[in-house]
């Protein structure tokens, strides 16, 4: 029998031990070159690459905020400052789970749906990742203990202090100095690189007036600080650092005392006050009642606050000084009368005989004077002082239209003033072309007839009634309204000048006697003053009486009263203080308006002695900080 035990081919085996044992050798060998060329390739080619990668693990760049300039009134009052703030925020790349951490940190300290959507659209719009994104400001002791130790378990979070703006005076500046808030996606999709670099460390913009006009310097220049930090993020020593430029100090021309002056005065009414130093365009007081509280604003209005303003009739965030638009009634009547000398439509010496109504020739249509039964034969003069409208209905439409658009725009009505405030509405100076273009028709007798006495289409803003009435106080000089000493602004226009330079003198005599005549028709404006006034009264409807009605103050709701407008310079002889006041639904001019300028130039013009001391002109700061360049 044959046997079936196979004997072992060792040649075989060794063939295959030894190709196993080559093929593993050149596998091991085509590792380790790989392996080499890989070290080569990392630590020769990419070495610059990788050294910054870790040195950016090592180093970190820290953008340090440069403090906010500060507003001074023109006596170096602070009026808005930088105060201490914690906040929360959150740098997104830092951060596996948004919402999950917005949810914990919900749980820790109240936020609100406004700061919390503010956070999402910046987040979203990616522009810079690596910069922290604030969430909620103003914390307070309670929830700084409350969140500091969780912090560890929140890796992107942290606490930041930083300085904020604050408003020394409330409501009173509101308008003119405005706000700052936060940053928001719109803003950053306006700014390029170059300005979002400059922002890195702050998350305020100036959002109205002030604030907003001298944003970039206001602002000041970013800077930024090197830091070496262990593998927990712990700073161990700080390698470079470049500190911020501080944003400059604006000087302001107004003053605190007729500010506070001209908030008191206006009480609890509606209204606004401008006045102006004629000798150099400074703007003296700037207020528009009611106001707000600019400090809501600053880390994010409450929805409730914010909704209490809106919903609120009297219109607290609306800028009536700047942005009101009103009929300027009898205010209007000396450049009208200034216009009529000019052209010749009528002269001092010519009179009239005023039965208290006017009617154009071959028309029935009725034009009442204010005064019931008229003031009998009167001229210029009379009627400026007891602001006679039948002279000034006659004399409109003797004047033209023409001739009435060409002379006021001189005082700057129906245009930008050119104030250094963003936001200024322009008004109307109506013409033939702006009615056929904003009412597609013609223009009519009748129309110069309303517009003679600043009724119909006219109307204009306290800003511009008071530039106009310092135009008149300078004898026609060209004026530019200025509230920062740092203003470049400057208004586009000529001096007016007058044919003959005595009928200044004269329409200054007229405006005096308003205040101190025995007929004028705000007497009580000058009563016990310590210097001369000159000034002119003035009423606007707020609705059409029809022809056959009678105006009833007493049947009327208050909001449809007439508004009562003033406009003042004084002294009459040197003037120092150009001024021009609003009440809303006031009725009378002469006794709601003119208290309140009264105590506005009292307060510019008297000393602490009740003296009349003309403060000198003001010499603009010059700047305390170097200048920041525009981004």
């Amino acid at each position: 029998m044959r046997s079936n035990i196979r004997l072992r081919d060792h040649h075989r085996e060794r063939q295959i031990f030894s190709n196993r044992l080559i093929a593993g050798i050149v596998i091991v060998v085509a590792m380790v070159m790989i392996l080499i060329v890989r070290m080569i390739w990392l630590q020769w080619a990419q070495y610059e690459r990788f050294a910054l990668l870790s040195e950016a693990n090592r180093i970190q760049t820290q953008a340090l905020a440069p403090p906010r300039g500060l507003v001074l009134d023109r006596n170096g009052t602070v009026l808005a400052d930088n105060r201490p703030d914690f906040s929360l925020t959150v740098v997104p790349e830092q951060v596996r789970d948004i919402e999950a951490t917005l949810d914990t940190l919900g749980k820790l300290v109240p936020l609100a749906d406004d700061d919390v959507q503010r956070f999402r659209d910046i987040v979203r719009s990616r522009r810079r990742p690596w910069e922290p994104v604030p969430l909620r400001g103003r914390m307070n002791d309670e929830e700084l203990a409350t969140v500091a130790p969780a912090l560890h378990q929140l890796p992107g979070v942290r606490i930041n202090a930083e300085a904020i703006r604050h408003y020394q005076y409330d409501e009173l500046f509101s308008h003119v100095i405005g706000y700052v808030n936060r940053i928001n996606v719109a803003d950053l999709a306006r700014m390029d690189e170059a300005t979002l670099a400059n922002y890195s460390s702050t998350h305020f913009y100036g959002r109205t007036g002030m604030e907003r006009q001298y944003e970039d310097a206001l602002h000041g220049n970013v800077g930024y600080r090197k830091v070496e930090t262990n593998a927990q993020g712990r700073v161990l020593q700080v390698v470079e650092e470049k500190r911020p430029v501080p944003g400059q100090d604006l000087h302001l021309y107004l003053d605190l005392k007729a500010q506070q002056a001209a908030w008191k005065a206006l009480g609890d009414r509606r209204g606004a006050v401008v006045a102006i130093d004629p000798r150099d365009g400074g703007v003296l007081a700037f207020v528009s009642r009611p106001g707000f509280n600019p400090n809501l604003f600053v880390t994010g209005i409450s929805h409730k606050d914010y909704s209490g303003y809106r919903e609120d009739l009297d219109r607290p965030l609306f800028n009536r000084a700047l942005q009101g638009q009103y009929p300027p009634g009898s205010t209007i009547k000396p450049v009208v009368g200034l216009a009529g000398l000019e052209h010749g439509a009528t002269n001092w010496n010519r009179t009239i005989r005023d039965p208290g109504i006017f009617k154009l020739p071959d028309t029935e249509r009725t034009y009442r004077d204010w005064k019931k039964g008229g003031h009998g034969i009167v001229d210029l003069h009379t009627a400026v002082v007891q602001s006679c409208d039948v002279y000034f209905y006659d004399m409109g439409v003797k004047l033209g239209i023409d001739n009435y658009h060409q002379f006021l725009d001189q005082f700057g009505l129906g245009r930008p003033t050119a104030i250094d405030m963003p936001g200024e509405a322009t008004g109307i100076l109506p013409s033939r072309n702006w009615k056929r273009a904003a009412r597609n028709a013609p223009w009519f007798h009748g129309d110069t007839v309303n517009v003679s006495i600043g009724q119909g289409y006219v109307l204009a803003t306290p800003l511009q009634l008071a530039l106009s009435t310092a135009i008149i106080a300078s004898n026609g000089t060209h004026l530019t309204p200025k509230v920062a000493q740092e203003s470049q602004a400057r208004m586009p226009g000529t001096d007016v000048i007058m044919k003959d330079p005595a009928n200044w003198q004269r329409m200054h005599q007229a405006m005096e006697d308003v205040i101190h005549g025995t007929r004028g028709t705000a007497r009580a404006v000058g009563y016990s003053s310590k210097y001369r006034i000159a000034g002119k009264t003035g009423t606007a409807q707020v609705f059409s009486v029809a022809q056959d009605d009678e105006y009833d103050e007493d049947e009327l709701h208050e909001r449809l009263l007439d508004h009562a407008l003033f406009i003042a310079y004084a002294p009459a002889d040197n003037p120092a203080i150009a001024i021009a006041v609003l009440v809303e639904n006031g009725r009378h001019g002469g006794s709601t308006a003119g208290p309140v300028a009264r105590a506005v130039m009292d307060a510019w013009l008297l000393n602490e002695k009740g003296e009349l001391e003309i403060p000198p002109l003001l010499t603009p700061q010059a700047q305390t900080r170097p200048p920041t360049n525009k981004p």
